[in-house]
């Protein structure tokens, strides 16, 4: 549907990068990033129920190289809290449409939840920018192929464990961009662990 100009630099920088590291009760959020955009990880979601989630997000954005979305937005009051904090475009579990409606209006962008077909054209027709498809690997590769033909113009960000092994199917499929979260930051080594996303995201072909 239609987006603002606020829109389209958050949801243009994903969809060039290809990946984002979704970053939800990290230690160190700071400290990660830093890590992180030395591997190439240039979109992170730092979700609101993280620690000091606020800070962090405000902290990041002063960087200029890395773009920040909040995450878990559940209600309008998150979305004032996050566009408050600096986040670039907020992401939601579920499509809630007042969270939607409540980023239309504040000109963030909303990349709202889905699974199922009638649950993504009803965001994409609410106002999303972008919609989420999770939790991706339940449904895998193959559904996001068959949903990318008749939804072909939804941009779909496949999360849900998404990893290194299974990010460039899902991009080969359709997505239009893959979120990894724990196959980072539970990872025994992080930052190895983004290096193979972020070669696993380049080497795959588009669809």
């Amino acid at each position: 549907m239609g987006t603002t100009e606020g829109e389209l630099n958050a949801v243009d920088r994903i969809r060039e990068e290809r990946l984002v590291v979704l970053l939800r009760k990290v230690a160190d959020t700071i400290g990660l990033v830093d890590a992180l955009a030395s591997t190439g990880i240039r979109v992170v979601e730092v979700t609101l129920d993280s620690p000091d989630a606020d800070a962090s997000i405000a902290r990041l954005r002063e960087r200029g190289d890395v773009t920040v979305l909040a995450g878990t937005v559940l209600t309008r009051e998150d979305v004032e809290r996050a566009v408050a904090a600096g986040a670039e475009a907020c992401v939601s579990p579920t499509f809630a449409p007042e969270v939607v409606a409540r980023c239309l209006e504040l000109g963030v962008p909303a990349i709202p939840g889905a699974l199922t077909p009638t649950e993504i054209d009803a965001a994409w027709r609410a106002g999303a920018a972008m919609v989420k498809l999770f939790p991706a690997v339940v449904v895998g590769p193959r559904y996001l192929r068959d949903l990318a033909g008749p939804l072909g113009p939804v941009p779909l960000l496949a999360t849900g464990g998404v990893d290194a092994e299974n990010a460039g199917a899902f991009l080969a499929a359709g997505a239009a961009a893959v979120a990894a979260g724990s196959a980072v930051t539970s990872a025994d080594d992080p930052l190895a662990a983004a290096r193979a996303l972020v070669e696993a995201v380049r080497a795959a072909e588009p669809a």
